[in-house]
């Protein structure tokens, strides 16, 4: 099938709909400030901080619904693209009004687009959908998810490549120091299943990954709270990242950051073996 064919197949998906409704609860927030080493959380009627909307509106989906990989199986919502692999390859976040612990908040979220390309490693399929998330008449955030399908990766042989060293120089860098006891409880906050983050034979031997894949949301929840840290006390109102590399359980990551502009910073993570993992653009009120 040509990728005309391809973008065409899954035409009737575009526009399609779904609203689901949380409680923004003060023990989540307590949870999730546990799990990333905070000292304090956010109590009831302060904002939930940038990134923190990603522990609300999953879908609780029965576990005989779901895929090999601990997915939802396909179809639903999302088109039911025929490629094995997916993830999470970015967003677009714009933080228009604050959105209050204690709140009842309700997520509509709309497929904006399907778009089949061909890369390097084989087929790839684009589905971006937008987030609109509001707290009685005041939307709150506005999203525009970028989910990408791929191929299934084959067993490679001999060492792989060397990673290519990012050269930016930063003005400021924390280290992350990735566990299991971090991947796992942000699986559970976050109702979770995919396996590359806790079953390790399964990142290993049927995804290619090297060990258990540290999430590309709570890498962006990371830097969000770097970016805010070096903001000057200003309100985030914009968040766009892309992920580029895959980090690992055990192995540490820097958080690294400057400032771009009067209203902006540029801040990506940075692996390892000094390759760039994640990057992202906050801009301030």
């Amino acid at each position: 099938m040509n990728t005309a064919s391809a973008n065409n197949q899954y035409e009737d998906w575009i526009g399609r709909e779904e609203t689901k409704t949380a409680h923004i609860s003060e023990s989540t927030m307590e949870a999730m400030a546990a799990t990333i080493d905070l000292d304090s959380h956010p109590t009831e009627g302060q904002a939930l901080p940038p990134g923190w909307q990603w522990l609300f509106f999953n879908p609780f989906v029965r576990r005989n619904l779901l895929g090999i990989d601990g997915h939802p199986a396909k179809g639903g919502f999302l088109p039911p693209v025929a490629l094995p692999r997916r993830m999470w390859a970015g967003s677009r976040v714009r933080y228009i009004n604050d959105l209050p612990v204690g709140a009842i908040a309700s997520r509509q979220s709309r497929i904006v687009s399907v778009k089949n390309k061909e890369g390097r490693q084989g087929s790839l399929c684009f589905v971006t959908v937008e987030h609109t998330t509001r707290h009685g008449d005041s939307t709150c955030i506005i999203e525009e998810q970028d989910i990408v399908y791929r191929e299934a990766t084959p067993p490679t042989s001999g060492q792989p490549p060397a990673p290519q060293v990012y050269d930016a120089t930063p003005q400021w860098s924390e280290t992350v120091a990735p566990d299991t006891t971090l991947l796992f409880r942000y699986s559970a906050l976050t109702f979770n299943g995919h396996r590359i983050h806790y079953d390790q034979p399964y990142a290993r031997e049927e995804e290619g990954y090297k060990d258990l894949v540290v999430h590309g949301p709570l890498t962006s929840t990371l830097l969000q709270q770097f970016a805010v840290k070096h903001g000057g006390g200003r309100r985030l109102s914009n968040f766009n990242f892309r992920g580029v590399a895959p980090l690992f359980c055990g192995q540490s990551f820097t958080l690294e950051g400057r400032v771009d502009g009067e209203k902006s910073l540029d801040v990506w993570a940075r692996g390892p073996e000094g390759q760039l993992a994640m990057s992202a653009l906050a801009v301030f009120e």
